[in-house]
């Protein structure tokens, strides 16, 4: 072998060594903007980083106000927000319109980058469980052209677990899990917080929604969100301060090899305000409980 063969060489295997190791598994963390309340996204944004995530997700009213300002200030003002903040757009939340309505919503997302829109099912949910498992199916077939849409600009609708919804029960979430499996643009938003608070039974349904995970919020039930109490009290929804074991869900969720985005989440009383009274202390306690979780990996 010659000099310029070998040099040749030696630089392709330092380009791409075999024994290189894999990247470690780890979470993908978003912010969701009504953590911060109705604060305005000039104050918002710079917390992202800070946070430890690599973008934002926007929340309307009654939780914030974001989504409005967004519409507000203008697409292009929002888009060059983001750059001055080395942040993306992931995303939002619409409750308010539902899921069959997000024709404009799909192209707000396409347009600005985003991949997501987290919204809840509909349909009666007060029934049998046989009649319960024939309204999800239902539910999916009216989805499909609106799944399709959001396919087609690269975004997903990721309908969330809650309460007093079509998809609130363990059931309804494996059934929704298993009708949508080979439909493109529609997936699960899952929230621990409105499923009982047992880590085999969230472990397995992870593993269940396996590829169909949209959005995995970081939240537990903790003393719940329902009513006023003490903040040390309200703030054991977070990871770390409640009694859930993250440990099981931080597995089936690497065992899935979920790389979607994680969301640190809770609510507080009165919806509309930061989860504590300033930004720099609601930054301050998502870094910790993002800490706590990253510790369990």
């Amino acid at each position: 072998m010659n000099r310029r063969h070998f040099l040749q060489s030696l630089a392709a295997l330092t380009a791409a060594p075999a024994w290189a190791a894999p990247t470690p598994w780890k979470l993908n963390y978003m912010l969701a903007s009504a953590m911060y309340g109705n604060l305005s996204l000039t104050e918002i944004l710079p917390e992202v980083k800070k946070t430890g995530s690599t973008g934002i997700e926007l929340w309307p009213k009654k939780h914030g106000t974001q989504r409005e300002e967004l519409d507000a200030m203008g697409h292009d003002k929002f888009a060059d927000l983001l750059k001055q903040n080395g942040v993306s757009f992931g995303g939002s939340t619409r409750y308010d319109l539902g899921p069959l309505k997000l024709t404009e919503e799909i192209k707000l997302v396409k347009k600005l980058g985003g991949t997501f829109i987290v919204t809840g099912g509909t349909g009666e949910y007060k029934v049998t469980p046989e009649q319960l498992r024939l309204n999800v199916k239902a539910f999916v077939e009216k989805m499909k052209p609106h799944a399709a849409l959001a396919a087609e600009n690269g975004v997903e609708i990721g309908i969330e677990n809650h309460i007093n919804n079509l998809i609130d029960t363990p059931d309804s979430l494996r059934w929704l899990a298993d009708d949508i499996r080979d439909l493109p643009g529609i997936g699960i938003a899952l929230a621990p917080y409105h499923l009982p608070q047992d880590t085999q039974l969230l472990s397995d349904l992870i593993r269940h929604i396996d590829q169909k995970m949209t959005l995995f919020y970081a939240w537990e039930h903790g003393l719940g969100c329902m009513k006023p109490m003490p903040k040390e009290e309200e703030i054991q929804q977070m990871p770390g301060r409640g009694k859930l074991d993250w440990k099981p869900l931080l597995q089936a969720l690497r065992e899935v090899n979920f790389t979607g985005p994680t969301e640190i989440f809770m609510h507080p009383t009165p919806r509309g305000i930061p989860i504590l009274p300033t930004a720099a202390e609601t930054t301050a306690e998502i870094v910790r409980a993002k800490n706590h979780l990253d510790s369990l990996i």
